[in-house]
């Protein structure tokens, strides 16, 4: 039992460090920079950090400063990259996270901070949105944000980059479009007379289906724990999922024909059916949506679930097969011959992978094998 109570998720760390030397023989000669936000994608990122740096990845990336020093605190003295802006410099700079700038008030604050700390030659990434429409400076202002940067005595240059949003979507044109519109501002930004010393565009999709946005530097993430961008790069590497999500069996009874389970008793069993009760739920990241459409598997069978998916537990149906308290339940993963992916799940609930396993919570332990 962990925790106090029978379910935890397992993650493969053999797997993750095989994911990345996958990516980092097909981004040679760029190096990788694997993305570990969001707590690794709900893997855990200090762990994942180290198996990635250990396989071969040069950079680690994060969202937000929190996750920076939570690196840091850990040991991990890898290049950490700060994906966006923030206002609150001074966690980037007093733990040398490498920043992302594209405003004029981000570089003020960035340089001001770095004032305050009395150091100098802080490298930043300039992000152009070339695209997207999320984040970054506007590809016809680049130069002169590039500029901005150059007139502080505190920053310097380390980095240009992009990033695209479509390209695990293998037969969109936009992606070609967009590394034609990047090229342009690179070579806006060397007539200029500013060459970066470093490149970077591809996300895990860019990483496996395009090439020719590799440059210097790749930011893989969802690739590294072993799950595609998306059903359509499906299989266009061997990647190996690092994450189980596994329980135990807390309760079994046999509801008679008749009776409905859980909330709301929505679907009368058509027959005495063995009902197992396994203690995850929606607040652990198991989905109210799968409720009577997903399934588990126990005792190597698949076993779909009866009735909704509570806040702490959820029920199996079980036909007549003999259950006992503490039989292992695998809700991610494989179990002998049967497998549940996260796909799945992603399929059922309409959403996608990374949801998936960012939205397991806390309160489920980790377990590195």
């Amino acid at each position: 039992m962990i925790g106090g109570r029978p379910a935890w998720a397992e993650v493969d760390l053999g797997a993750v460090a095989a994911n990345v030397r996958l990516l980092v023989a097909r981004a040679a000669p760029a190096a990788v920079c694997a993305v570990v936000k969001a707590g690794g994608y709900g893997h855990g990122a200090v762990e994942v950090a180290r198996a990635a740096l250990d396989a071969g990845a040069t950079w680690l990336a994060v969202a937000i400063p929190a996750e920076g020093v939570e690196l840091r605190a850990a040991g991990i003295d890898a290049p950490i990259l700060l994906l966006a802006e923030f206002h609150d410099c001074e966690a980037t700079i007093a733990n040398d996270l490498t920043p992302t700038v594209y405003s004029e008030h981000g570089i003020a604050w960035l340089a001001a901070e770095a004032r305050k700390q009395g150091r100098s030659g802080i490298g930043v990434h300039l992000k152009v949105d070339t695209g997207m429409h999320r984040i970054g400076v506007p590809a016809g202002e680049a130069v002169a944000r590039a500029k901005a940067v150059l007139a502080t005595a505190e920053l310097e240059l380390e980095a240009v980059w992009t990033h695209c949003p479509v390209a695990d979507e293998p037969d969109n044109p936009f992606t070609p479009q967009q590394a034609e519109r990047f090229a342009a501002v690179l070579d806006e930004l060397r007539s200029a007379g500013i060459d970066p010393p470093m490149v970077h565009a591809a996300n895990s999709a860019g990483t496996l289906a395009h090439p020719r946005l590799h440059h210097d530097l790749v930011r893989p993430g969802i690739a590294v724990y072993g799950l595609d961008p998306s059903p359509e790069l499906a299989g266009s590497m061997a990647l190996t999922p690092a994450l189980s999500l596994k329980a135990q069996v807390a309760h079994v009874q046999v509801v008679p024909a008749g009776d409905a389970v859980s909330y709301g008793l929505r679907r009368p069993m058509a027959a005495d059916t063995v009902v197992a009760t396994v203690p995850l739920g929606y607040a652990d990241g198991v989905p109210r949506g799968l409720s009577d459409r997903g399934a588990v598997l126990i005792g190597g069978k698949r076993r779909p679930l009866a009735g909704s998916v509570t806040m702490d537990q959820l029920m199996v149906e079980c036909g007549t097969d003999h259950i006992a308290v503490g039989d292992e339940v695998v809700l991610l993963g494989r179990q002998g011959d049967e497998g549940i992916q996260v796909q799945e799940w992603a399929d059922i609930l309409g959403t996608i992978v990374y949801e998936v396993t960012c939205g397991i919570s806390l309160r489920v332990p980790r377990v590195y094998v």
